[in-house]
């Protein structure tokens, strides 16, 4: 072989081995679907002692406390998730990375709501206030609410399962 075929070769190779590594980006990667995991129920009492019961997650981990329903694609009208926190303080929530809209229920350290945040726009970084001390933040699908008739003054329980 000839130092010419040889560099014809070698230039070669590094061609087919540099196009072999390029990304195609037309394809568009999939993303997992995140699927709700019952971890416990919760049943909330108002003041007329009628229940609504829900499954609900759990979020007591920094990590499940950041992420929350985020890349979620939907969530079962009797479903929810709970976050639960170690401390009572106003809490501020946003709706980054969240395809779903949510009524969020705000909860003080003795399981009585406290206020809401209704219809929260998916996506929207818009901060969304207690307006009071919360120990717990109830999420469910937007609307249900008003359709379960809540009020400041109902109570939540709730188990893990």
């Amino acid at each position: 072989m000839t130092l010419k075929q040889f560099g014809f070769i070698l230039a070669i190779s590094v061609t087919v081995l540099s196009l072999s590594n390029c990304k195609d980006e037309t394809k568009p990667i999939k993303q997992t679907e995140i699927l709700f995991k019952r971890e416990g129920e919760l049943t909330i009492t108002k003041a007329d002692d009628s229940k609504v019961v829900l499954d609900i997650e759990i979020a007591d981990t920094d990590f499940d406390i950041q992420t929350g329903l985020m890349y979620r694609n939907s969530m079962e009208k009797k479903q929810g998730m709970l976050f639960v926190f170690d401390d009572v303080s106003e809490r501020y929530f946003y709706m980054k990375n969240t395809k779903i809209p949510l009524d969020l229920i705000y909860i003080n350290e003795n399981k009585t709501i406290v206020s809401f945040q209704k219809n929260a726009k998916p996506f929207d970084e818009t901060s969304l206030p207690s307006n009071a001390p919360a120990k717990y933040v109830l999420e469910v699908n937007a609307g249900l609410v008003n359709l379960w008739k809540l009020s400041v003054g109902d109570s939540i329980d709730y188990s893990e399962i």
